[in-house]
């Protein structure tokens, strides 16, 4: 690992444990202000709405100041509103913290830019998978924290996650070296030039590819605490543990797997196995109602994720030509942050009415939709490297 992507990858860590604190807490937090389901998937919605408005500013502004100080930006805007989150009296409270971390959300946005800078592109399926394993500690370690933690108060992990992240600042402030750009990691508005994107059938394919995936895992994701609660009654502690013990096979997967997996498969295969593997461990999950059972119903699913995540990264940076990358990564960046507004409010108000088997049935349904338009995934004639790279 070169210097650059090792301080990236710390980083990271650092910044992912203070989000894996939050991830598994927020529900049960929200609930002591009245919150509903609906109101707990708003919350998680809310934040990637405002990542959606503020991560085309934050692109220019790498591209022109540097990749370094946008993330610093970012981390510091993330203690702020944890900070602002462990204050909260009310759930408009709630929400404005929310929303301080969404407009200032670009530091995974600017990671990935930042990997994109340092990275060949035969490489980047790896580089991803390191930021993936970082996710993957970040929710060994966050989500420990949390459970820990949440016996003394549910403030208590709240400032440790703003104390942690500003560890990351620093780090960042310190260690973190500058890039040479090779790719715009913004070139504005991603809507004004999406329409012409669209017109490409590659791109237009691994777009709606991208939108429907993380739409599925954000459902997932941002329903889990609650799901556990009503079917196996977890607290906040039973849900971090199991967080946790869930990150220390994705860290496993996505560190150490990835790369010959993909070597021997390629991208868009392993892509499809990862899909498999998820489709499997989401309707297993839905399904059991027993504590073992959930548990054996997550092994495939964190497979899923350790294959599909920085496969799909890797898909996305691929259909680029020449200097088009930061385009192609803003408008990826966009849809992702559709999908994980969609999803969450979708997820919750589906538990909220429906009962909570509902949430993974569908994230369930959606990502079996993935795989069968991934499957019929070519690039066109004139995109024969592409071709090559993602077969």
């Amino acid at each position: 690992m070169t210097r650059p992507l090792l301080i990236i990858f710390l980083t990271i860590l650092v910044n992912l444990v203070g989000f894996g604190i939050i991830i598994p807490l927020l529900p049960f937090y929200a609930g002591t202000f009245g919150a509903s389901p609906l109101v707990v998937g708003l919350l998680f919605a809310v934040f990637s709405l405002c990542q959606l408005t503020a991560a085309p500013a934050l692109g220019d502004l790498s591209d022109r100041y540097g990749r370094r100080p946008i993330l610093i930006f970012s981390l510091a805007g993330t203690v702020l509103s944890f900070a602002m989150l462990a204050l909260a009296h009310s759930l408009a409270m709630l929400f404005a913290a929310r929303i301080v971390d969404g407009l200032s959300g670009g530091n995974i946005s600017t990671a990935r830019a930042y990997v994109a800078d340092v990275t060949e592109p035969e490489d980047r399926a790896r580089a991803y998978g390191l930021i993936g394993a970082a996710f993957g500690l970040g929710f060994i370690l966050g989500p420990a924290l949390s459970g820990i933690l949440s016996g003394v108060s549910y403030t208590a992990p709240i400032w440790a996650a703003a104390a942690i992240t500003l560890v990351a600042t620093v780090m960042a402030w310190l260690w973190l070296p500058e890039t040479v750009h090779r790719a715009r990691a913004g070139t504005g508005n991603p809507f004004r030039y999406l329409p012409a994107l669209l017109k490409r059938p590659l791109v237009r394919r691994i777009l709606a590819i991208d939108f429907i995936y993380w739409c599925a895992f954000a459902i997932f994701q941002t329903t889990f605490s609650l799901f556990a609660a009503r079917r196996f009654g977890f607290d906040v502690a039973r849900t971090g543990y199991f967080f946790a013990a869930f990150g220390i096979l994705g860290a496993f997967i996505q560190g150490g797997l990835i790369r010959p997996i993909v070597r021997w498969f390629g991208d868009k295969r392993t892509f499809l196995l990862g899909l498999g593997f998820a489709v499997v461990g989401l309707m297993a999950a839905a399904l059991v109602h027993s504590v073992a059972m959930f548990a054996l119903a997550l092994v495939p699913l964190a497979f899923g994720m350790g294959f599909g995540h920085p496969t799909m990264s890797s898909m996305v940076s691929l259909v680029a030509r020449g200097d088009e990358q930061g385009r192609v990564q803003g408008a990826a960046s966009a849809v992702e942050s559709l999908g994980r507004t969609i999803g969450p409010v979708w997820g919750n108000a589906s538990l909220q009415l429906s009962g909570e088997s509902t949430p993974y049935l569908s994230a369930a349904c959606l990502l079996l939709l993935t795989l069968m338009i991934t499957a019929g995934f070519q690039a066109g004639k004139r995109d024969t490297l592409t071709t090559e790279l993602l077969q």
